[in-house]
């Protein structure tokens, strides 16, 4: 009596990605891998499977708890899966690194800041 869903509509509805397209793009583009490998956007998934997600910098791994096709709140969506220790350890010691090297992308930059994006630019293409 197990549901079957896509991987990239549990992905979806894990609220990974914002719509079912963007998380096709990354399982098609290798950001993603079931069980050690890389799959199709079609490929179901089952409970208790390992998924290799690539997320910006970071890279989580997962176990599938439950499965879902609809997207609902973000507390339901956190119960469909759980994240590794080792996952956890290894996304705040990157972290960690990124911060001690100065390395920040967590905002966009404000409008002052884009001015002088546009003004070095300006001033850069015209020689």
């Amino acid at each position: 009596m197990t549901e079957k869903v896509r991987i990239d509509k549990w992905l979806w509805a894990a609220r990974f990605y914002k719509t079912r397209g963007l998380a096709k793009t990354a399982i098609e583009g290798g950001k993603v891998h079931y069980e050690e490998q890389r799959v199709k956007p079609g490929r179901i998934v089952e409970i208790g499977a390992e998924i290799k997600l690539k997320l910006g910098p970071d890279e989580r791994i997962i176990i599938i708890d439950s499965i879902s096709d609809k997207r609902g709140p973000a507390k339901v969506a956190q119960e469909l899966y759980h994240e590794t220790d080792d996952s956890i350890k290894q996304r705040e010691e990157a972290k960690a690194l990124r911060k001690a090297a100065g390395v920040v992308h967590d905002k966009k930059p404000d409008k002052k800041q884009r001015r002088q994006i546009h003004r070095f630019k300006r001033i850069n293409s015209s020689e």
